[in-house]
């Protein structure tokens, strides 16, 4: 019988964790707590394993155990364990006592995890309270973790159920907690779908330059049926960065790329200095995002922008010029979520827009349904560009862009509109095998885009229009005239019994 830890048991042992934080402090700023909290838990209890582990086999020669200890993924140095946190839960100053744990833990681990804790403070009385009430809910977040159903060691949990509790609590703040933790978040169902369109191969490096907290990264990466890829990635926010960083190393991703600062003015992830280039390139950024850095973007070093500047106030066609510059020449492939808007808007995004269509790189417009996303109601798209369309391309022959509406089809049972693994696998099926389905999908010629002057809106391509069912006006013509009649009667009999109570009748 298996002594391992279900996934479910951990997921609710660390979302009940949040009752410590939960209603007394925002969930924008309690995540990083938490999260941090699980990955500080992970790697203590791991180092304890090993030590027992070493000890079973060499006895008490410390000498030999340490230097097999110096070779771990992860050193925890004295004073730097969630358990040395355990110790001292009676301290008044616990809040400072953690950030000197976490400080120490990144000092021992420069090349993995320098600055990841940098941006976050237990003792910060903004986010946790005055001293008394911080030190207290610490108190209580120890204890929480220090419980029997959250070892977290090899023996007692299976290869990346830690990692998944991690993508867990993210989906969870994300969908539970209002815009501010769903900023860092795209929604479970997306982030698949995104995933699978992506395509990734072996061998392949994939990049994402709005990250967030990785999920992108890690499910391109687990559509590979080896290892053998590379992730790249860019955050903006240095909170949400080092939630990626932790992402990444609780999946075994350890040689992630990821840097902070942002990708639109400081793109980080460069080769010789130019943009790198990749095979794949995923991402979710910001819809619309406003004062993105248009008045730089003409004289960008990078030449992102060569088609057009899109307007200061609407970001969306920056971030899409990034990826198609940062796709590999004749066979990358980049896979966007925007708003609708990017499909019809006209001025300086219609003509990028023309542009894109004109070079042969967009291959498909994806519809999706409204509601998906706990920061916009609005329905988004998602549209795949792929540059082996282009001239010495293997697909530069193709002359059509895949339209697929798939905005009607969701379970719409919870508070979210969310595709099932069916809607899902439809969706890719579909794209993958360029079918034609009434109402659903049609691969359109580029020659009716370009009757339609280069808009991209859904509607244009595929009718969803449902026939009406066919009135019989003779029927409801005769219908009425009978109507009429027993309204004559009626009528006839409010007289009638007006008459004899020697009142007026209304009629």
């Amino acid at each position: 019988m298996s002594n391992k830890i279900e996934q479910q048991t951990i997921n609710n042992a660390v979302w009940n964790a949040c009752d410590t934080f939960r209603g007394t402090v925002d969930a924008g700023q309690y995540k990083d707590y938490i999260l941090i909290m699980l990955f500080l838990k992970y790697v203590s209890d791991t180092w304890n394993a090993k030590i027992e582990e070493y000890k079973k086999q060499f006895g008490d020669d410390t000498k030999r155990i340490n230097r097999r200890m110096e070779n771990e993924r992860f050193i925890v140095p004295q004073g730097a364990s969630f358990y040395d946190l355990v110790d001292k839960i009676q301290q008044t100053n616990l809040g400072e006592e953690f950030d000197i744990a976490l400080a120490k833990l990144e000092d021992a681990n420069k090349e993995k995890l320098d600055g990841v804790f940098r941006n976050i403070s237990f003792n910060n009385e903004a986010n946790l309270g005055k001293t008394k009430d911080r030190n207290k809910r610490l108190q209580h977040l120890l204890n929480d973790f220090n419980c029997e159903n959250l070892k977290l060691t090899p023996d007692s949990v299976q290869e990346d159920v830690i990692g998944e509790a991690y993508m867990y609590l993210i989906e969870k703040f994300g969908s539970d907690a209002g815009k501010k933790a769903g900023e860092f978040y795209t929604p479970s169902a997306v982030s698949t779908l995104v995933a699978k369109l992506a395509n990734a191969q072996s061998g392949y490096t994939i990049y994402d330059p709005t990250c967030g907290a990785g999920t992108l990264l890690v499910k391109t990466a687990n559509e590979i049926e080896s290892n053998n890829y590379s992730l790249y990635g860019q955050e903006v926010n240095g909170q949400t960065w080092a939630m990626c960083r932790m992402n990444m190393f609780l999946h075994n991703m350890d040689n992630a790329d990821v840097h902070w600062g942002n990708t639109l003015s400081e793109p980080a992830i460069l080769e010789n200095d130019s943009l790198k280039q990749f095979d794949v390139v995923v991402a979710n950024p910001p819809f619309s995002l406003d004062k993105w850095g248009a008045e730089n973007a003409s004289s960008d070093n990078f030449k992102r922008f060569w088609r057009g500047v899109p307007p200061k106030s609407k970001g969306d066609y920056a971030f899409i010029s990034h990826m198609i510059e940062s796709a590999k020449r004749q066979s990358g492939r980049a896979v966007v979520v925007v708003p609708h808007g990017v499909l019809f808007r006209g001025a300086s995004e219609g003509k990028i827009r023309t542009s894109l269509i004109e070079e042969n790189l967009l291959d498909a417009v994806i519809g999706l349904p409204a509601g998906m996303f706990t920061t916009a109601a609005i329905p988004v798209a998602i549209v795949i560009f792929d540059r082996s369309r282009e001239q010495g391309g293997k697909n530069a022959n193709r002359d059509d862009i895949m339209f697929i509406d798939a905005s009607r089809e969701f379970d719409g049972s919870k508070k979210q509109n969310r595709l099932t693994p069916e809607h899902i696998n439809k969706i890719y099926d579909t794209y993958m095998n360029r079918t034609e389905l009434e109402k659903y999908s049609r691969p359109v010629p580029i020659s009716e885009i370009k009757e339609n002057e280069y808009n991209l809106n859904i509607p244009r391509y595929i009718d969803t229009f449902e026939e009406e069912e066919e009135i019989d006006l003779d029927s409801v013509v005769a219908e009425i005239e009978r109507l009429n009649k027993d309204m004559e009667e009626v009528n006839k009999e409010i007289a009638r019994n007006c008459a004899e109570l020697g009142i007026k009748s209304p009629v």
